[in-house]
């Protein structure tokens, strides 16, 4: 009787599930054995792996190097040609292979010995070459494949990649890595431009901030705003200071006053209590002020109440905080 897709995935889902479940149970004193000798490691940990396992094992060494346990991953086919020179006396090797035997991982065991090398193994057989040959070996056995045919690695690259995660997160913790920590491992992402980029990063600074003095005919201040581009200016008094702002939204309401644009002054018209920030905070708090307020852009000010800067919700848009 043949199968239907919907029931061939929750099988496979199913096996899988089993295989973690059982893997749950083997989390015992090995495991934080292998932890132990991964904090106390002065270089780096070194992951290494053939075929399948050579894929988990890349992706376990981006998890460890991501979260504060710095990492990478060898070929263990290259380490034999010149790669192994990549180790160091102070590195860690976390070798993965699921029978234990595989050749290219074996061949290199003499040298990784010889050099006094930690190695920690991951494999579905404690019985194998590289399990007995290991300082510290994690079970990570199966009992069937998902794979109907059991050729596929299915759940055993499943469980291997979950106790890697486990072993990134148990490190992750014991550190106190925190978000600013990931950010900095992440520039690039999301998060790490929410938490690393600060107003200063961002701002319209010199001759880029729209700023018109204090008297100025409100004309004269609708240029200002129209050639700087960010919708506002500042009013500025003689010292130098802060005095108010004007926006769009005040324009409109000056529409709706039919207040005459050639002789009213922009003091007449201006945002005396408006709110501003200074350039020491995140991009991303600048962000929440601007959306509780229901405003498009801020004022930037030092703390004799200069303005030093003039930031816009288009610039966090650019800049992916948002």
């Amino acid at each position: 009787m043949s199968i239907t897709y919907r029931e061939s995935a929750k099988r496979t889902i199913t096996i899988e599930r089993d295989a973690i479940s059982d893997l749950f149970e083997r989390i015992d004193e090995t495991f934080s054995s292998a932890c132990k000798l991964m904090i106390l490691c002065k270089g780096r940990v070194v992951v290494t792996g053939m075929g399948k396992s050579g894929h988990i094992a890349r992706k376990i060494a981006a998890t460890l190097a991501s979260t504060g346990t710095p990492s990478f991953f060898v070929h263990p086919g290259e380490a034999s040609h010149g790669d192994l020179g990549m180790i160091t006396h102070n590195d860690v090797v976390l070798a993965i292979s699921n029978s234990g035997n595989t050749a290219e991982i074996v061949t290199i065991l003499p040298l990784i010995k010889r050099m006094g090398i930690p190695l920690i193994s991951m494999t579905g057989n404690p019985n194998s070459t590289l399990a007995k040959q290991s300082n510290i070996n994690l079970d990570v056995s199966i009992t069937k494949e998902a794979c109907p045919l059991g050729l596929a690695p299915t759940s055993s690259t499943t469980v291997t990649l979950v106790m890697g995660d486990a072993l990134a997160v148990a490190l992750l913790e014991s550190k106190n890595f925190s978000e600013q920590d990931f950010a900095f491992s992440h520039p690039g992402g999301s998060l790490g431009k929410k938490l690393i980029l600060t107003v200063a990063d961002l701002m319209h600074t010199g001759n880029r901030i729209p700023t018109v003095k204090s008297g100025t005919l409100l004309s004269d201040g609708l240029l200002e705003i129209s050639e700087k581009g960010l919708g506002l200016t500042a009013i500025i008094n003689k010292e130098g200071k802060l005095e108010g702002l004007f926006t769009d939204g005040d324009l409109r309401r000056t529409f709706d006053a039919k207040l005459d644009l050639l002789s009213t002054t922009i003091d007449d018209v201006m945002t005396t209590q408006c709110k501003t920030i200074t350039d020491d905070i995140l991009a991303a708090e600048a962000l929440s002020i601007m959306e509780q307020n229901k405003i498009t852009g801020l004022l930037v000010t030092n703390s004799n109440q200069e303005v030093i800067g003039a930031l816009h919700m288009h610039d966090l848009l650019r800049a992916g905080v948002i």
